[in-house]
């Protein structure tokens, strides 16, 4: 998959680690707002500030609107899956920090105990391994969505072991 440099809102837009964390949460399933700080434990304002941002660089789409509890109005949003289409190397720091801290969030969420954890320290070419990485990741992501199957999520980080 070729992926494009990502723009400088783009990138700005992805050094969060709530709207990270957004974006996993939309992806098989679309979410109001209200689910969404529910599911974060934070305020709906704050949340909204995190959608309306994710919305306007293309990361989350709003759904046609559908009516909720009493009638009222909600907005659904699926992620776009268009983070996982750039290239962030330029960004790498601020975007890393922010999946580190999604990934540590969404750790503590599920709880230790839900969490397959291996660590390893191999001699390998640092290249040929992130191409063989990222081709099993990309595989995986191309995928079609199955509401049937387990979702699991993947974080993966690839640093000097010396």
């Amino acid at each position: 998959m070729h992926r494009r440099k990502s723009t400088a809102d783009e990138a700005a837009a992805l050094s969060s680690d709530l709207r990270l964390r957004i974006l996993r949460m939309t992806d098989a399933h679309p979410l109001t707002n209200k689910e969404l700080a529910h599911r974060l434990g934070k305020d709906p304002a704050t949340t909204l500030h995190h959608v309306r941002k994710l919305v306007a660089t293309g990361f989350l789409e709003a759904l046609p609107v559908r009516a909720g509890n009493r009638g009222a109005k909600e907005i659904p949003y699926r992620s776009t899956r268009l983070s996982w289409q750039l290239d962030n190397s330029e960004n790498m720091v601020s975007v890393g920090e922010a999946m580190l801290h999604a990934f540590l969030g969404e750790v503590a969420d599920a709880g230790v105990g839900e969490v397959d954890m291996t660590r390893l320290v191999v001699n390998a070419d640092p290249e040929e391994l992130k191409r063989r990485l990222t081709a099993l990741m990309e595989e995986l992501a191309d995928q079609p969505a199955d509401p049937e199957a387990p979702r699991v999520a993947i974080y993966l980080a690839v640093y000097p072991g010396d």
